[in-house]
């Protein structure tokens, strides 16, 4: 989501929180069960160039929404739960924390507060994040932007030429590339990166190793019954980008590294990126053709009883680091905002 994209849709829930719109829609919109998206669990990042700033939640913040959700009356459950309550049309409300990609600060930061607050949580793997290597391009490409102080690159027929001197001139740039990186295919995407890695000095592998946790710590998460590991492709490719043979052997690779690493062959998939334009009809398809359990999408929304025939196409609310008051989390729990954004509509899996 752009700035202003942020910006706006942050005024609507501020609107809805005061006027208590969501409290009145919650009877119908609350549905049976939230899953919330992480990814870093990090102190807080004051700095005005800090684009991926979204992807980040503080350590105090990830304690304050576990009592929360438990003063609300939910229980925080594992995905098998979550999967049997749907199944089973058991109507205690529910709560899934999940973490993507894998990145060491959900070892080392989010695992002893879930763990000393007894509450189960998953981490979706993305093997190459281990293995060292994966390209994480969204914050290789914010590390070029903050060493540069212009760009000039070839953005398909555009040659886009832009100041960097400041914080702004750097998030316009940033947001410039970034949606036109998510806009080609995955190949595309991962060679201009390379290039522009390589013009800035900047090292990927290190990188990727910098933030990831390593097959240790990945084995010790396992080891604890409070603790699901999911599969999350190989490379991070958005699997609706890719031909249906990449996107299986994606699948399938990345559930077999976990397999040869763990000795347990993960349950449960979450599509990379997990949007409409990332995943959709064909992925569903795949991800239940190839036994996963369940698979998890970042479509917004709450979960109702109908997810039991889609458990392969589950939305997501994202806890986003430019959201962190508690406030958007007790409208997020009522599942106000997301019936008013599907436009009431309890599945969005076309």
């Amino acid at each position: 989501m752009n700035r202003l994209k942020t910006r706006v849709f942050k005024a609507g829930l501020n609107l809805m929180h005061a006027t208590g719109a969501h409290a009145a829609l919650s009877r119908v919109t609350q549905g049976q069960g939230i899953i919330f998206t992480m990814h870093h669990v990090v102190e807080a990042d004051d700095r005005v160039f800090s684009p991926n700033r979204l992807l980040t939640v503080t350590p105090e913040f990830l304690e304050a929404v576990v009592t929360r959700i438990r003063y609300a009356g939910l229980d925080i459950v594992s995905l098998d739960e979550a999967r049997e309550r749907l199944l089973t049309g058991d109507d205690r409300r529910f709560a899934v924390l999940t973490f993507d990609d894998g990145y060491q600060d959900n070892y080392t930061a989010a695992y002893p507060i879930l763990k000393r607050m007894n509450a189960p949580f998953c981490v979706y793997v993305t093997t190459g994040l281990p293995d060292g290597t994966a390209c994480l391009w969204w914050l290789a490409l914010e590390e070029i932007v903050r060493r540069s102080s212009t760009v000039d690159v070839q953005l398909g027929d555009e040659h886009f030429v832009a100041s960097c001197a400041s914080d702004e001139e750097k998030n316009a740039a940033y947001e410039k590339i970034y949606w036109w990186l998510r806009s080609v295919g995955e190949f595309e995407q991962r060679d201009f990166i390379k290039l522009a890695a390589d013009k800035t000095g900047i090292d990927l592998v290190a990188l990727c190793q910098s933030l990831s946790m390593t097959w240790d710590e990945v084995r010790a998460l396992h080891a604890d019954p409070l603790v699901t590991i999911g599969a999350h492709t190989v490379e991070h490719y958005a699997v609706g980008k890719v031909s249906e043979g990449q996107a299986r052997s994606e699948m399938v690779d990345g559930r077999n590294r976990l397999a040869e690493q763990l000795g347990d062959i993960p349950c449960h998939f979450s599509y990379p990126y997990g949007d409409s334009g990332s995943a959709a009809t064909r992925d569903f398809e795949l991800a239940e053709e190839l036994g996963f359990a369940t698979a998890v999408t970042t479509r917004p929304g709450v979960l109702f009883g109908e997810h039991a025939e889609h458990l392969h196409a589950l939305p997501r609310v994202s806890l986003n680091g430019e959201y962190q008051d508690l406030k958007y989390l007790d409208l997020y729990l009522t599942g106000a905002p997301f019936g008013l954004f599907n436009r009431f509509r309890r599945l969005n899996v076309a």
